[in-house]
């Protein structure tokens, strides 16, 4: 089981460095957000404690769609009477749906396209793509602002798209990878602190805060080395992260952002809200290259530092590991 888990996380890896995400249509985070997205105006009510129930029950029961159907799938594979079959079918299957949970080269796409607008001179273009991958209003940013925010995204999603469900595998499985990205899906789709979505995405946001709240710290110090590994400036980067980690309204977000703001020796700014760093604002597509590398680099550390020993010790004691 630990050999087969660990196949499953590596192959998914490996598919994602080499062929990146699916097309929408058939991605599974596609179909989670469409069911998100449908539950959403059933769970609206003008009584606040009712919509905040329809929120809650907006996570459950997407999340029970999606465990019930890897329940089945994983059920009809276990069916297959040969073992080595039963086995190589697991591990391919799981390391296809794991990789769906995890997004290190689309990262990396959009950055790119970010620098392929700038360098095209298409301030209005590069925007376009960074409205794409952050929350921030992106209509008015100047060339500086953007690659500040490039910087920030990749590294949040670090977290969001890669560490968070690597943890989650290692804890739960593939039902953990998969319930992580529905609460991460449905915090970015409705945890706005609006009007309209203040009662009923309070418990994805929240959900989302507590999950983060491990993964964040344990990704902030494996930045710090990977920053050491590749010659950046990791005391800045640790430095950094245990000064500016807490200054941003997410009690999460800053931790990885102030590690990579650090290992840059640059300062990220997200206008009105917060600072991050001591280094110059000025930033260049430099730095979005080397924030990829360390995006990279800290995706496969985590994998080995953190995940690795969770899946071995979880398993000797006992705890359930699905491949």
């Amino acid at each position: 089981m630990i050999v087969e888990s660990l196949l499953v996380i590596s192959f998914a890896i490996l598919i994602d460095f080499k062929f990146g995400d699916p097309k929408n249509k058939y991605h599974p985070t596609a179909w989670i957000g469409t069911l998100i997205a449908k539950f959403t105006p059933i769970a609206k009510n003008e009584n606040y404690l009712i919509e905040k129930l329809g929120g809650v029950c907006i996570i459950v029961i997407t999340s029970g769609i999606v465990i019930s159907l890897l329940l089945i799938l994983e059920m009809s594979i276990s069916l297959i009477s040969v073992d080595i079959v039963s086995i190589i079918v697991s591990v391919v299957v799981g390391a296809f749906l794991f990789k769906t949970t995890i997004a290190i080269r689309g990262m990396e796409k959009h950055a790119l396209s970010v620098l392929e607008s700038i360098d095209e001179n298409n301030l209005d273009m590069a925007r376009n793509h960074l409205s794409m991958i952050v929350k921030r209003n992106t209509k008015n940013l100047d060339k500086n602002h953007i690659l500040s925010g490039v910087l920030e995204s990749i590294s949040e999603n670090t977290v969001d798209g890669i560490t968070g469900p690597l943890f989650y595998y290692a804890l739960i499985g593939l039902p953990g990878a998969f319930v992580y990205r529905i609460i991460n899906t449905a915090d970015s789709m409705i945890g706005y602190k609006t009007n309209l979505f203040k009662n009923i995405g309070w418990f994805a946001a929240t959900s989302d805060s507590v999950l983060n709240y491990i993964p964040s710290r344990l990704t902030g110090l494996i930045m710090i080395i990977s920053a050491a590994i590749l010659q950046n400036n990791w005391r800045e980067s640790y430095n950094i992260m245990i000064r500016d980690g807490k200054n941003t309204e997410s009690p999460n977000a800053g931790y990885p952002m102030a590690a990579l703001a650090g290992a840059l020796e640059t300062k990220f700014e997200k206008l009105n809200h917060y600072k991050l760093g001591d280094g110059k604002i000025v930033l260049t597509k430099q730095h979005v290259y080397s924030a990829i590398s360390i995006m990279k680099l800290t995706s496969i550390l985590f994998f080995v530092v953190i995940t690795i020993p969770m899946i071995i010790a979880l398993s000797l004691a006992g705890w359930w590991i699905h491949a």
